[in-house]
């Protein structure tokens, strides 16, 4: 009886998470590494393949994984940290895709000569126990800085780390991306180094849902990912370099230089895109040990048990080469 009774409210749970044929609601942060998002958009290739793609995007981490947790969203990218923190918290979550290593630079006020300096100094994070903050206090701690040495203030999504630390010379240091490196370093900020570079390779960005969602719409992911997959390739094919840096240009509102230089490094075959958004289970590993040391978040689960990336294989399947 206990046994049927789980079954029917597995059943209910994946009925209530059913979404309209075709629709499908995805929630990302408004940087650069969302031009595909905008490429699939403009060109109709989500359409094509059936979806109807809302997406919004987030200002924080924090309100996104709350989010997807009530059910607003259905699928989000971000650093795939937030789906292994949001299992650590109870939710039937799982990781879909890959994406990305970060392309994350380690951004500091011109008066800090290095890390040394920034002992007494305030860091502006994301949220302060995941992802780009828990990389950040792990290369403060290479550098002898432990936590306690140094202040922690959330602020939000890399626009936000940029804004605060143009206003406020205090915020002495931030995890950037694109293209806030790039605006970053035109404010007279510098760069202390690439985050692969000082902590080795790393699953960042990815796609995540509630597993529950995922048993439900099956197929509506699948079209999903390949029109996401689709879309990644379209960006990374030199022809369409023009339209890219115009998208980029028109969707974050940044000059041409800016879009030009941040598509360089998002067609990048080593700091960009990771080809048709495989994940890397080596750089996946390393965050999981990078989690266990710094926060203490020791997971009994074995790194695969976070993920689901069958829809992901047939996706490729169907999309081909």
């Amino acid at each position: 009886m206990r046994a049927l009774a789980a079954l029917a409210a597995s059943a209910v749970c994946a009925a209530a998470f059913a979404a309209d044929a075709g629709t499908i609601r995805v929630n990302t942060f408004p940087n650069a590494k969302a031009l595909p998002f905008h490429a699939g958009i403009e060109k109709g290739i989500f359409a094509r393949r059936g979806v109807a793609l809302e997406l919004s995007f987030t200002e924080n981490s924090t309100a996104q994984r709350e989010g997807l947790a009530a059910g607003r969203y259905d699928v989000v990218h971000a650093a795939v940290d937030n789906a292994v923190a949001m299992a650590g918290a109870g939710r039937d979550v799982a990781i879909v895709t890959g994406g990305d290593g970060g392309m994350n630079e380690f951004y500091v006020q011109a008066y800090v000569a290095s890390f040394a300096d920034l002992r007494g100094r305030t860091l502006v994070v994301d949220a302060p126990n995941t992802a780009y903050a828990i990389q950040a206090k792990k290369i403060l701690l290479k550098h002898g800085l432990k936590e306690g040495d140094y202040r922690v203030v959330p602020v939000g999504r890399g626009e936000l780390r940029l804004r605060a630390m143009a206003e406020n010379k205090e915020y002495a240091a931030a995890i950037l991306n694109l293209p806030f490196t790039i605006q970053a370093e035109q404010l007279g900020l510098k760069s202390l180094g690439n985050t692969v570079d000082m902590l080795g390779p790393y699953q960042a960005n990815g796609a995540f849902a509630l597993r529950p969602w995922i048993a439900a719409n099956g197929a509506l992911l699948e079209r999903y990912i390949a029109a996401y997959v689709e879309s990644l390739r379209w960006v990374r094919r030199p022809e369409n370099h023009a339209e890219s840096v115009a998208m980029l240009m028109a969707r974050l509102k940044i000059p041409r230089d800016v879009a030009e230089r941040s598509y360089a490094v998002l067609v990048d075959p080593v700091r960009g895109f990771t080809p048709d958004a495989r994940f890397d289970m080596d750089g996946f590993r390393n965050l999981l040990a990078l989690r266990a040391e710094i926060e203490g978040k020791v997971s009994e689960q074995g790194a695969e048990s976070y993920l689901d990336l069958s829809h992901y294989r047939r996706a490729l399947a169907a999309l081909g080469n």
